[in-house]
């Protein structure tokens, strides 16, 4: 780089709006830009190469722009460096199969797992790699910083400030990390207006705007049916609720996505009031707006949540609820990724999630042969947070166990997250959730990556819960007691029926592992009736008619 020169990102992002004024000639007024006219200004201010943002969150999709970038020419843009959350959408994957990306840094695939598994097996992609969402945020503004990135918001002015509204998700890390390193921001719309309920994002940040022919695809992520819980899910909350969360005193925490902890936040206001623990668990939320939240929300049992985004058909009762939710002068929810997922990590004394697979040093992944699924931000949720300054009895009480675990080993005292992994010892098809060896050691000699593709590292793990019991890992003295602790809750995988039993047993009367009747939990008494609301219908009610289920849930 010439030194001589310190303003070459200005006069790039000069070069590139001539081109876009060029390009476009009557078809821009200002910052706005006609629907028809996309595909000129993305060939006009990109170039071979570019990293590029594309806004592909949890929920909000920059679905209009996504589809404009899949038709550029392939003569004129192509192998882009593409950062971006999630692949949620196929012309996510289209731009690498046609040529006009070829490197791809993420941190979550979702639906497009199993596409995006069979071409990195064919190289066609080349990833980076895998991140957590807070991660890759921060490299947003270190070493992947975005050359252009496409947004996508409500609405916006005529000058160009933009409402994202109750999803605003990753927007503002986006768009900051750009701006503000000479880089080219183009947003979709849902609606442009003459005056927005709130400034987002200002129009000093963004270049160009165009309202979008259809608004922008926003998915019910976090949503589960009640009548989809099943029994064993129930008899795992129970578990969790009474062996963990009381005995912790669990007052702020985050909860990944899934039945099993839909089923925890469901039981709160039943199982849980009849433990007397009201007041002294689930007090303070790292979450989405949960709707299988309603029930214990309405009963007094959360005070507040704070949101990494919303969550479709929520948004009347969070506006009814603002004393719990984070919401603006408007009333709408203000959700943002980035800080949500910061109180995850150093906030929060407990996350309890999921996985596909765990082995049997406790390491898990939801990468696996055939389904490159990613991690989200569990990565961040789930981990012990070593700058974490701050006591709380939780954080403290982990911290003595696992010193007592290592013998009372002496050193500086200091405390420990809980990080609970949650799972039926049988998936979805009866593939084991436990096993010897992760997929994602193969799928790093397949992908060419530095490092296997674990989700959540065993030393991070506390607690593995199952419908056999709750192994405290925390209570382990050694890694051989460890790894019989984890084929003590197997079940009949091949490594649970691989247990020294005698072992097992002996960590049980340590209380190392603890099966439902070691909690004085009758397996009998883990029925649906204890859900506090049983169907979508349940939700609306309790909500008092403030929910509004999309569509597909609906079915009366």
């Amino acid at each position: 780089m010439d030194r001589t020169n310190w303003n070459t990102r200005a006069a790039d992002r000069t070069d590139r709006l001539a081109r876009a004024a060029q390009a476009l000639g009557k078809a821009r007024a200002g910052k706005h830009v006609e629907a028809g006219s996309i595909g000129e200004l993305l060939e006009a201010v990109m170039q071979p190469g570019d990293r590029v943002c594309l806004e592909g969150n949890n929920q909000k999709q920059a679905d209009f722009l996504a589809r404009a970038l899949a038709d550029v020419d392939v003569s004129r843009v192509h192998a882009l460096h593409m950062v971006q959350s999630v692949l949620s959408l196929p012309e996510h994957l289209d731009i690498f199969e046609s040529g006009i990306a070829r490197r791809l840094d993420f941190s979550f695939s979702g639906p497009q797992g199993a596409r995006l598994a069979r071409l990195v097996a064919a190289g066609g992609i080349e990833i980076g790699a895998i991140h957590t969402y807070l991660e890759l945020f921060a490299r947003y503004f270190v070493d992947l910083t975005p050359k252009v990135s496409l947004i996508a918001a409500q609405a916006a002015d005529a000058a160009g400030n933009l409402y994202t509204g109750p999803n605003t998700e990753d927007t503002p890390a986006i768009v900051e990390a750009t701006a503000f390193a000479g880089g080219i921001v183009i947003a979709q719309v849902n609606e442009v207006v003459g005056a927005l309920p709130r400034v987002d994002i200002p129009a000093d940040w963004v270049d160009f705007v165009v309202q979008a022919p259809t608004p922008s695809l926003i998915e019910p992520l976090f949503t589960r049916d009640p009548a989809q819980i099943s029994e064993i899910q129930v008899l795992m909350a129970m578990m969790a609720i009474k062996g963990i969360y009381a005995e912790y005193g669990v007052q702020r925490l985050n909860h990944g996505i899934g039945f099993d902890t839909a089923a925890i936040e469901l039981l709160l206001p039943t199982y849980g009031e009849s433990l007397g623990l009201k007041g002294r668990i689930c007090s303070h939320w790292a979450l989405n707006p949960h709707p299988a939240l309603i029930p214990a929300i309405e009963a007094g049992w959360v005070k507040t949540v704070h949101s990494f985004g919303s969550e479709l058909g929520m948004e009347e009762y969070v506006r009814a609820r603002g004393d719990v939710f984070f919401t603006g002068a408007d009333g709408s929810l203000r959700s943002n990724r980035a800080f949500c997922q910061a109180a995850g990590h150093y906030a929060c004394d407990l996350f309890i999630g999921s996985t596909l697979q765990m082995d049997l040093q406790g390491d898990s992944s939801t990468a696996t042969l055939g389904r490159i699924t990613g991690f989200g931000g569990a990565p961040n949720m789930g981990a012990d947070a070593r700058g974490r300054r701050h006591a709380s009895p939780a954080w403290l009480k982990a911290g003595q166990q696992a010193r007592a675990g290592r013998g009372g080993a002496a050193g500086t005292p200091r405390g420990q997250k809980l990080v609970v992994q949650m799972v039926e010892t049988f998936r979805e098809h009866m593939a084991p959730a436990f096993v010897e060896k992760l997929d994602a050691w193969e799928l790093q000699q397949q992908a060419g990556m530095d490092l296997p593709p674990i989700m959540i590292y065993g030393e991070d793990v506390t607690h593995v819960l199952t419908e056999e019991g709750i192994a405290n890992l925390l209570l382990c003295r050694t890694d051989e007691e460890r790894e019989q602790a984890i084929r003590g809750v197997a079940g009949y995988t091949a490594v649970g029926l691989a247990r020294d039993r005698r072992a097992v047993e002996n960590l049980r009367d340590r209380g190392v592992i603890r099966r439902p009747q070691d909690l004085g939990i009758d397996p009998r008494e883990a029925t649906r009736n204890l859900l506090a609301a049983r169907s979508m219908r349940d939700l609306v009610r309790a909500s008092h008619g403030l929910y509004a289920p999309p569509k597909r849930f609906r079915n009366w």
